[in-house]
C-alpha cells in the first residue's frame, strides 16, 4: 500500500504533475466545512485553491484598509501640526505662546489639560525672564533630566498632579515631554481622563516634535523678551 508520505513526496518530486494532468484537480475532491450552513461539504481542489484565494485576498483588502487609514491619521495630525508651527511663529512673547499652546492642543488635539513648567539652566543665554520661571523641585528636574524622549503612562509624581489643580483627581494617563536646548530646562504634561490616551508602549514620534516645537518657541521669544531687552539697554552706556 501507498503510504501518504509516499505521494507526498512524489508530488514535492515532479511539482508539474497536476499541470500535465489538469483534470485531476477537479476530479479530486477534497472535504471542506461550511462555516455558514455549519456542515461538511465536499469540493474539489481547484475549488479549494480558489477558496484560499479569496480568503488571503480579504486579508490583504483588510490590511490596505487598515495602512489608508493609518496614512490619513497621519496626515490629520501632520495638517495639526503644520497649524500649530503657524501659530507658534506668530506669538510675540512667553505668556501668548504659553496660552497659545494650551489652546492649539485644546481645540486641535482634543487634549484639555496641559501644563507647563519652565525653569533656569546654565546653557541658556539670555536667561528665562523671571516671570516665566517656576519653582521646581531638584527631584522634578532630576526626572527631566532623565527623559531624552517622551514618556507616558498612568503614573506621575504628586508633584506633577498638583499642576492640574483640582483636575488632578480625574487624569488617568499621562504625557511627559521634556523641553531642552543642551540641557533640559522644562516639561510640557499632557494630561488625560482616558488610562489608554497616553500608555507606555505607544509611539512617541509626534510627541517629540511638539517637545522640540515648544522647546525652540520659548528659545526664540526669550530672545527677544522685553525685559531682555530693556536689560541689555540698561547696561549700554
Amino acid at each position: 500500500m501507498i503510504k501518504p508520505e509516499q505521494v507526498m513526496q512524489y508530488l514535492q518530486d515532479h511539482p508539474n504533475f497536476f499541470a500535465e494532468h489538469p483534470t485531476l484537480l477537479d476530479s479530486v475532491q477534497l472535504s471542506h466545512l461550511d462555516e455558514h450552513a455549519n456542515n461538511d461539504q465536499v469540493i474539489s481542489i481547484t475549488q479549494r485553491q480558489v477558496m484560499m484565494l479569496r480568503k488571503k485576498n480579504e486579508l490583504l483588502q483588510d490590511k490596505l484598509l487598515a495602512l489608508i487609514e493609518i496614512g490619513e491619521q497621519n496626515d490629520a495630525i501632520g495638517e495639526k501640526m503644520h497649524r500649530l508651527v503657524v501659530a507658534l511663529l506668530g506669538f510675540n512673547s512667553l505668556t501668548e505662546m504659553l496660552h497659545g499652546l494650551q489652546y492649539h492642543l485644546c481645540e486641535d488635539f482634543s487634549i484639555p489639560h496641559v501644563a507647563l513648567r519652565l525653569w533656569q539652566t546654565d546653557d541658556l543665554d539670555p536667561p528665562l525672564p523671571a516671570s516665566v520661571v517656576d519653582t521646581v523641585s531638584d527631584q522634578l528636574r532630576i526626572v527631566t533630566a532623565g527623559l531624552s524622549q517622551p514618556r507616558c503612562g498612568t503614573d506621575v509624581d504628586d508633584e506633577i498632579k498638583q499642576w492640574f489643580g483640582s483636575d488632578a483627581q480625574y487624569l488617568r494617563s499621562f504625557a511627559l515631554i521634556p523641553l531642552k536646548k543642551t540641557q533640559h530646562f522644562g516639561l510640557l504634561m499632557l494630561g488625560s481622563p482616558e488610562v489608554e490616551r497616553f500608555y507606555p508602549d505607544m509611539g512617541t514620534l509626534y510627541l517629540a516634535r511638539l517637545g522640540e516645537l515648544a522647546s525652540s518657541s520659548v528659545i526664540r521669544l526669550m530672545r527677544q523678551s522685553p525685559q531682555t531687552t530693556a536689560d541689555t539697554d540698561e547696561s549700554t552706556p
